[in-house]
């Protein structure tokens, strides 16, 4: 009669300290072996359930997985020296060997280092710009041909836009002096002791078409200016009549 012998207790296999669960094995050729049996699903189980970083020291060893291996920065002996490029990428066509100071330009319009827009500063400071501009002016004028040909010539153009220009500036310089000279009274009224009082739109166009009327008067102009006006406004309301009433 045979002799029934004790079986030896199977020696399970250690696992890592890092707290490791599961039925593999340390070794990685087992360990890929068992992988390679498992389902995609069991594996993406066992690496949630483990982590990633477990799983990979486990599964590969020491080393990464290709593709998730971090690119480690390449350190040199000398900080004068040339760094080492890696040969497997083709180097780009235009690189940059040496650190080149880039001129920054700004607009002193929109930058906060040349101050706040004063319109009183800006003319005094640029005021040579309109005597370049009056002396353009006469020499464009010198080109201008007769009265049959002034309108259709580019240069005659030019002379008009300058004029208008002018103009614009005059009118604008004369509300800034009304705006100035209504701000002193204002400010001679209150060291009275009187209330302040902002004028309307209405009212500062009605002082304007008063002055206008006086420049309009000492030069002479007042009644043709009156009469354009009067055809104007005869213009508009025959416009407004029905067509039989024309």
């Amino acid at each position: 009669v045979r002799k029934r012998t004790a079986k030896r207790p199977r020696m399970k296999p250690e696992w890592p300290r890092s707290g490791v669960k599961g039925r593999f094995p340390l070794c990685s050729s087992l360990v890929q072996s068992e992988l390679s049996n498992m389902s995609f699903e069991d594996i993406l189980k066992l690496q949630n359930k483990v982590g990633t970083r477990v799983f990979n020291e486990v599964a590969y060893g020491s080393e990464q997985p290709e593709g998730s291996q971090r690119k480690t920065r390449t350190k040199r002996l000398n900080k004068n020296r040339p760094a080492e490029v890696s040969t497997r990428r083709p180097a780009p066509f235009l690189r940059q060997v040496v650190p080149v100071r880039t001129a920054t330009f700004r607009d002193p319009r929109f930058d906060d280092l040349s101050g706040q827009y004063k319109r009183e500063i800006f003319e005094k400071t640029y005021k040579f710009i309109e005597d370049i501009k009056h002396r353009e002016k006469e020499m464009v004028q010198k080109q201008v041909p007769g009265p049959r040909g002034r309108t259709a010539q580019p240069v005659c153009v030019c002379v008009c836009l300058q004029e208008n220009q002018e103009r614009a500036k005059k009118s604008r310089d004369q509300q800034r002096e009304r705006e100035l000279q209504f701000r002193k009274q204002q400010r001679e009224r209150a060291e009275q002791g009187a209330r302040p009082f902002f004028l309307k739109k209405s009212e500062k166009k009605k002082l304007q078409l008063a002055e206008k009327f006086q420049q309009l008067k000492k030069s002479g102009k007042l009644e043709n200016f009156l009469s354009k006006k009067r055809k104007r406004n005869a213009t508009k309301d025959r416009r407004k009549l029905p067509e039989q009433q024309r």
